[in-house]
C-alpha cells in the first residue's frame, strides 16, 4: 500500500491546495475557468504531443497483447456505461459518464506506479495505455460532446460543423501531430522539446488544482452529482475494468505474467483528470466528473493495494 500512497497523496495535496486557495479567496471565482483554459489549450495538447511524438513503436511489440487487453476492457465499459446512461441523460453527459468510468489515470499515476512495482520495463505498456486514452477515448467523447452542443440537427450541416470543430480542437490536433512527428524520423529540437516538456508537465498539476477550486465553489447552476451516480461510475472504473482486464489477460490473450499483471494494474487506475477538463470546457457533467475523480482516487488506495496483493507484487 505504501507504493500506492506515495503516488496518490500528491494528487490529494494538489486538490486540497486548489480548494483552500479558492475558499480563502487567494484565487478568484474565475480561477477554475482560467486554469481549465490553460490545460485545454496549452497543457494537455503539449502532453498529448509529447506522448505520441516520443513513442518508440518498435519497443511496443512485446506488450501488444497487454495493450489489446487493456483497450478492450476500457472500450467494453465505455460502451456499456454510455448505453446505460443515455437513457437518463443527454448525449454529451452520457459520453462524459462513459469516459469517467473507463478513463484511467495512466499519465499521472501509471508511470510512477509502474516504475515502483515493475521497473523501467513497464514504460512501453504504460505509454501505450496513455496513447489509447488520449487518442481513442478522448476522441470518441469529443465527437459526442461536439454533436451534443450543436443546435443544427440536420445530418449534413452537423457533420460539417462537428468535423470543422474537431479539426480546430487542440486536444484532437496535438496527438495527430505528435504521431506524424514520430513516424517522420526527425529529431526534436532541444529548445522546442524543453518547451513541450514544461507545458506537458504542468497539465496534470493545474488540472488537479482546478478540480480543487471547482469543488470549493458553491453550485448555483443545478450541476449536481447524486451519490448513487458517483458510486456507480467509481465501481465500474475500479472493479469492472480491471476484472475484464484480468479475464482478457489471463484467459484470452497469451502474454507473460508480468505483462498481464501490469495490464490489470493500469486498468485499475482511478479516473484521470482529463475528463474534468472536457466537462468544464463543454459544460457537461462537471460536478459528477469532479467527484468521480476524487472518490475513485481515494478508493483506489485500497483497490490498487488489493490488486498488488492478489497478483503477488505487494512486497
Amino acid at each position: 500500500m505504501s507504493a500506492t500512497l506515495s503516488v496518490v497523496l500528491p494528487i490529494f495535496g494538489l486538490v486540497l491546495a486548489g480548494y483552500l486557495c479558492r475558499r480563502t479567496n487567494i484565487f478568484s471565482a474565475a480561477a477554475t475557468s482560467e486554469l481549465n483554459r490553460f490545460v485545454v489549450w496549452l497543457g494537455l495538447p503539449a502532453l498529448f504531443f509529447d506522448i505520441t511524438a516520443g513513442a518508440n513503436w518498435d519497443e511496443f511489440a512485446a506488450s501488444a497483447y497487454g495493450a489489446l487487453a487493456f483497450t478492450l476492457a476500457c472500450v467494453i465499459v465505455f460502451v456499456i456505461t454510455f448505453a446505460l446512461r443515455l437513457r437518463r441523460r443527454g448525449l454529451g453527459e452520457a459520453g462524459m459518464d462513459a469516459l469517467n468510468a473507463s478513463y484511467p489515470n495512466s499519465g499521472y499515476m501509471g508511470f510512477p506506479l509502474g516504475l515502483l512495482v515493475f521497473g523501467p520495463q513497464s514504460y512501453p505498456l504504460v505509454t501505450i495505455s496513455a496513447i489509447v486514452t488520449v487518442c481513442l477515448f478522448f476522441g470518441a467523447t469529443l465527437v459526442l460532446l461536439e454533436i451534443d452542443v450543436r443546435e443544427e440537427k440536420r445530418a449534413g450541416p452537423m457533420i460539417r460543423a462537428v468535423t470543422l470543430s474537431l479539426v480546430k480542437n487542440p486536444l484532437m490536433i496535438s496527438p495527430v501531430l505528435g504521431a506524424l512527428f514520430a513516424v517522420s524520423g526527425l529529431e526534436m529540437p532541444k529548445g522546442f522539446g524543453t518547451l513541450i516538456d514544461l507545458l506537458g508537465a504542468a497539465a496534470s498539476p493545474c488540472a488537479l488544482v482546478a478540480l480543487g477550486t471547482f469543488m470549493a465553489d458553491d453550485r448555483e447552476d443545478g450541476d449536481t452529482s447524486p451519490v448513487s451516480d458517483i458510486a456507480l461510475l467509481t465501481v465500474l472504473k475500479l472493479i469492472l475494468v480491471p476484472a475484464l482486464a484480468y479475464v482478457l489477460s489471463y484467459h484470452v490473450f497469451p502474454m507473460p505474467k508480468e505483462i498481464a499483471d501490469l495490464t490489470i494494474l493500469l486498468a485499475a487506475l482511478p479516473t484521470g483528470t482529463g475528463p474534468f477538463m472536457l466537462a468544464q470546457y463543454y459544460k457537461r457533467g462537471s460536478a459528477i466528473t469532479a467527484n468521480t475523480i476524487l472518490y475513485s482516487t481515494l478508493a483506489s488506495v485500497v483497490t490498487l493495494a488489493a490488486i498488488l496483493c492478489l497478483t503477488g507484487h505487494a512486497g
